[in-house]
């Protein structure tokens, strides 16, 4: 069941009412900072992990077991 204009425009009457005018757009502005914070945090972890799955992600034991053999042959091929 969908809310009705009606009932969407009392929540925002009421909203404005206990926060005022001024107050809502820097709510408004400080919870899309958090969300672009948060999506960077995210995308800086991506980059850190070199866009792999780290291994506590890891579905079984031979998950991981795959995870680590790729590693070591990743560096061992560097040092040649």
């Amino acid at each position: 069941m969908a809310p009705s204009i009606w009932q969407i425009l009392i929540i925002v009457l009421v909203v404005l009412f206990l926060f005022g005018a001024g107050r809502v757009p820097r709510i408004m502005e400080d919870m899309a900072k958090g969300i672009k914070s948060f999506k960077k945090g995210m995308k800086e972890e991506d980059e850190k992990t070199g866009g792999k799955p780290s291994l506590s992600h890891a579905k079984n034991d031979d998950d991981v077991i795959d995870a680590e053999s790729a590693d070591s042959k990743k560096s061992t091929s560097k040092k040649k």
